[in-house]
């Protein structure tokens, strides 16, 4: 019988190894998993690799992760906002390395992961810092910049529901990175709001397959059937 439920949160990352490259969901705070962060930073996973939208706001969520010192390279695309001050000390000090990725090229890079494709050109990025270093090709007359997938080993994620098989629905825009994350992960951990039976969730409205789902934990104040 397949039943990817795990009791804690604890217990969904308690596998993350050292030098894991970690995909945090979440756009700001829309769909940050900030439970399962929770439980990495009590885990002690440390040296790790994080790939997310942002760079954490105030001193919770990934900020806390940042704060605790576990990380040592981040991969976003806004590393700088009015809250962002743990990563922005963290980074002034040369504590942490940055990798600034343009939104939409983060977005297909790890789609690409997750869909076997092995790079892609995009016009973003041509003539600037960030493609310094990359190839480059002209095609039909534009400039394009090279770019490959980005494999990750957990994506730590947050959904509406989910049943016992790890098919996940989303609410709203707190959707935003999390199933392209699912898809480039190894392993993809997700908490969820509610746990449904099996056959509740319509079909039509599954964005994340269970396919792509390792473990599910119910969050605090969640419900299950």
């Amino acid at each position: 019988m397949i039943n990817k439920l795990c009791e804690t949160a604890r217990d969904a990352v308690a596998d993350v190894r050292d030098g894991a490259t970690i995909a945090v969901g979440g756009f700001g705070g829309a769909g940050m998993p900030d439970e399962l962060i929770d439980a990495l930073v009590d885990q002690g996973a440390r040296d790790l690799t994080v790939v997310s939208n942002n760079a954490g706001n105030g001193d919770t969520g990934l900020a806390a992760l940042l704060k605790a010192g576990r990380v040592r390279k981040l991969m976003c695309s806004f590393p700088r906002q009015r809250d962002a001050y743990v990563f922005e000390g963290l980074y002034r000090c040369g504590r942490i390395e940055l990798e600034v990725i343009p939104q939409g090229s983060l977005a297909e890079r790890l789609r690409a992961a997750g869909c076997g494709i092995g790079a892609f050109y995009t016009p973003t990025g041509f003539g600037t810092l960030l493609a310094e270093g990359k190839e480059a090709r002209r095609i039909g007359g534009r400039d394009y910049v090279l770019e490959y997938p980005i494999h990750v080993d957990f994506a730590l994620i947050n959904a509406a529901a989910s049943d016992r098989w790890g098919n996940l629905v989303y609410n709203k825009t707190a959707r935003n990175f999390a199933p392209v994350m699912a898809m480039a992960a190894a392993r993809t951990i997700a908490a969820v709001a509610r746990v449904c039976e099996l056959g509740e969730l319509d079909p039509e409205a599954i964005v994340t397959p269970g396919i792509f789902v390792s473990r599910v934990v119910l969050r605090d104040g969640g419900r299950t059937f």
